[in-house]
């Protein structure tokens, strides 16, 4: 373990962030990482239990308390060794992941558990600094795999690939790689610095990336779905040309609010406003979607929703009010009850710190206006049995609203490559593929496999990782038989 008492004689140290007032002025990074002493501090708190919990919860099952240990003494070196065998990229989730290992944590029960995320972060970039992340180069096999997709699943499935020594070239129909690590998340949560140094080393490792290529065609995308592609291969050249084919295309469609109204300018999906701004952010172009001086709503409760606040904000909105029909929930739980599964209760965003209202049990019914939007129609609703809710007579309201960004999530991935590969699907219209047994993550193609939100549904980046390198292992069992 750590230290001997450091759970009884140390409290938990938050990460240093810039102050509301600063960090509304531009889009750098809101928190810091933990100083050298901060870092052995926090992970000597931890209490290397008999079954570690954060481990469990944790889709990558990380070695929490190894490299805990290995921080607190000062083995830096050994530290990312242990974390890097489960994580392809610990300064990523080391950012943007909820923590999912924090929820688990013994010492939560009683006290605040132990900060594994801003630990796992000062790992990697400790390892960044003093020249620790290095290209790893392995004997070629011969064996030729195509990616589809660039996002955290397909460059996990690539990393992983590629180092079992086959040949791994990455198809991506947008400008640059990342996916939605690049181009959905705000840069004030993930620099893109950090994600172009993490691909310039799979680079170095002989990884190929093709931009600006869709597999399929352009005309089959459904709207919501972006595309910056030039050239368009067919699946049967895949097929031909590779030994297999991993499908991460993650889950793109966005979910619509087909309501009256609907067609009136100012109404966008989020990712619409979330890309061009990272597009403007990256000196591309200005961002066309504008907000400054507006009143914005927001439809959604999820990262999304509160990521276009937090853009909204930094763009000079009037306003900003947050629509969520869920029900509001309590701020804590006896984490006695609800340890050591995730906590279902109110969470507070650094964009809702910023300046958002945010309204509850509230349902959108109509867009209303002239030509343009003017107004949001709502109204409160109650929730019965099966998740399903019912408006309440008489709490009809209306809410100004010059721009508004639907974040209601994603429904399923673009049925285009789904058909350019004629591939089974589930009943949501993901790709169909089993996670066990011996055709685990293969499709209804012998050569094609499937990972991530394009198979699951969407979900976060640390389950992505964690499919893309299960696809990985399942890819390479097949070329080996």
């Amino acid at each position: 373990m750590g230290f001997l008492r450091g759970f009884i004689e140390f409290e938990r140290i938050e990460q240093s962030h810039v102050p509301v007032e600063e960090r509304v002025k531009s889009f750098c990074e809101i928190y810091g990482t933990l100083s050298d002493e901060e870092a052995k501090i926090q992970a000597g708190r931890c209490m290397d239990c008999g079954i570690p919990f954060c481990m469990h919860q944790c889709p990558l099952h990380n070695d929490s308390p190894d490299f805990n240990e290995f921080v607190s003494q000062g083995q830096m070196s050994k530290a990312y060794n242990v974390l890097s065998a489960t994580n392809n990229f610990p300064e990523i989730t080391g950012r943007i992941c909820p923590a999912l290992c924090e929820e688990g944590c013994t010492l939560g029960i009683h006290r605040k558990s132990v900060g594994i995320k801003s630990v796992e972060r000062k790992i990697a970039e400790y390892a960044f600094e003093n020249g620790l992340v290095k290209p790893v180069l392995t004997k070629r096999t011969g064996k030729k795999v195509a990616v589809v997709g660039s996002g955290p699943a397909a460059l996990a499935a690539a990393a992983q690939l590629n180092r079992f020594g086959h040949d791994v070239t990455v198809f991506e129909k947008m400008n640059k790689i990342g996916g939605l690590l690049r181009y959905g998340i705000p840069d004030f949560k993930l620099p893109k610095e950090i994600l172009d140094r993490r691909i310039a080393i799979l680079q170095q490792e002989g990884i190929t990336f093709k931009t600006s290529t869709i597999v399929g065609a352009r005309k089959d995308l459904e709207n919501g779905v972006h595309n910056d592609s030039l050239t368009e291969v067919r699946a049967q050249e895949l097929l031909d040309s590779f030994d297999a084919v991993v499908l991460a295309p993650g889950s793109e469609t966005p979910r619509d609010l087909k309501l009256p109204g609907r067609e009136l300018k100012g109404i966008y999906f989020a990712l619409d406003f979330l890309i061009a701004q990272n597009r403007e952010n990256n000196g591309d172009c200005p961002n066309p979607i504008d907000v400054k001086g507006k009143n914005v709503v927001v439809i959604g409760g999820g990262e999304t929703a509160s990521d276009c606040i937090g853009v909204s904000v930094r763009k000079g909105a009037k306003s900003v009010t947050q629509l969520d029909y869920h029900d509001e929930l309590p701020e804590s739980v006896d984490p006695a009850v609800a340890w050591p599964d995730w906590r279902k209760i109110k969470r507070t965003s650094t964009s809702h710190e910023e300046g958002c209202t945010r309204m509850f049990s509230t349902n959108t019914t109509a867009f209303t206006g002239k030509d343009k939007l003017e107004a949001v129609q709502t109204q409160k609703v109650k929730w019965g049995i099966g998740r399903q809710f019912s408006g309440i007579e008489g709490t009809q309201s209306s809410i100004d609203a010059d721009v508004v960004l639907i974040a209601m999530g994603y429904s399923h991935p673009s049925s285009a490559l789904i058909k350019e590969f004629n591939l089974e699907t589930d009943k949501r219209g993901n790709i169909k593929a089993s996670v066990e047994g011996p055709d685990a993550y293969r499709t209804s193609n012998e050569k094609v496999f499937a990972a991530g939100d394009g198979r699951k549904g969407q979900s976060l980046v640390v389950y992505a990782i964690a499919e893309g390198r299960a696809c990985a292992d399942a890819v390479n069992n097949y070329l080996n038989r």
